[in-house]
């Protein structure tokens, strides 16, 4: 617009400053608008409108449950894999690591006893004379053998590893995706090590969780386009140290390695559509495997 010669104030003489102006956001006063919520009435600026079947409305009316705009999930901000960002993105790891020093100090305080109860075993007779193990019906031991260390280094080790590489990974993924990543990864390196171990053998440790985050790193980091080569010299350290070592279960994790490949592929490539059915749906066919590998081994060791 051409400015009148010699009116250095613009048009007809007026004052910018002077000109009416728009309301502004209430929950950013920074940002004019000239959109109010269809129930409060508040000024809303773009971010903070929330589509209703009439007009649009804002943040606090959508979680008072107005019943006609969109859920309040659906504003919140979410992870690559679709998770909703929490207020402390690493939570479940500290939680995750809390519940494997926990049983370690019980192990340390009740000793082989309890290990005898709660580590995976195939199929063997206890000290006390009865008859333990998976093939006995005690499935749980798939599970809570994720939680048991016996060793002050293995832990150590474990949670060191779980803190470096699944802290990050339960941020980028959310928790819930990040539990299930965790918990099919580490059941799937129980299946494995049950199904090819000896049957008489204890095995113990977050290993092959940990394998599994390992892997779903890796693959995230496929996705972000980011430089495989620090995971990628983790994974071939630790693998060497799986082979190379005596007394390191590598099924439990070789299978929890492959479980993690296969369900962070899922959590962070599935198209946004149908992102949740693929999501859970790849966990649920993996431990539909874990079940299958379980029931073979039991029908041997019967």
């Amino acid at each position: 617009m051409e400015q009148v010669p010699g009116d250095p104030q613009g048009p007809a003489g007026r004052d910018p400053s002077s000109a009416p102006s728009l309301p502004r956001c209430y929950r950013h006063p920074d940002r004019e608008t000239g959109i109010r919520c269809v129930r409060c009435e508040r000024p809303i600026c773009p971010e903070c409108m929330v589509s209703a079947s009439v007009g649009f409305q804002c943040p606090e009316c959508v979680r008072q449950g107005s019943g006609t705009g969109h859920a309040p999930e659906a504003n919140r901000p979410r992870t690559i894999a679709g998770g909703t960002v929490a207020a402390d993105p690493r939570l479940l790891t500290k939680i995750l690591i809390g519940i494997n020093i926990a049983v370690f100090i019980l192990v340390q305080v009740r000793g082989q006893a309890l290990v005898d109860q709660i580590a995976l075993l195939g199929q063997a007779q206890l000290p006390s004379g009865s008859v333990a193990g998976v093939a006995q019906g005690e499935w749980y031991r798939l599970l809570t053998s994720m939680f048991t260390h016996q060793a002050v280094a293995h832990i150590a080790f474990n949670m060191l590893s779980l803190w470096w590489v699944g802290a990050p990974l339960e941020a980028a993924l959310g928790r819930l995706r990040y539990l299930s990543l965790y918990l099919v990864s580490g059941l799937a390196g129980s299946a494995l090590a049950y199904l090819l171990a000896a049957q008489n053998v204890e095995t113990v440790g977050a290993s092959g969780a940990i394998f599994g985050l390992f892997g779903a790193t890796a693959v995230l980091m496929h996705r972000l386009r980011l430089d495989l080569r620090p995971v990628i010299a983790m994974l071939v350290i630790n693998l060497v140290i799986t082979f190379a070592w005596a007394g390191i279960s590598w099924q439990a994790h070789i299978g929890g390695l492959v479980a993690g490949v296969v369900t962070g592929y899922a959590m962070v490539h599935a198209p946004r559509r149908h992102r949740t059915l693929i999501q859970y749906g790849t966990c649920a066919a993996v431990l539909l495997v874990v079940v299958v590998l379980t029931l073979i081994r039991t029908a041997q060791l019967s």
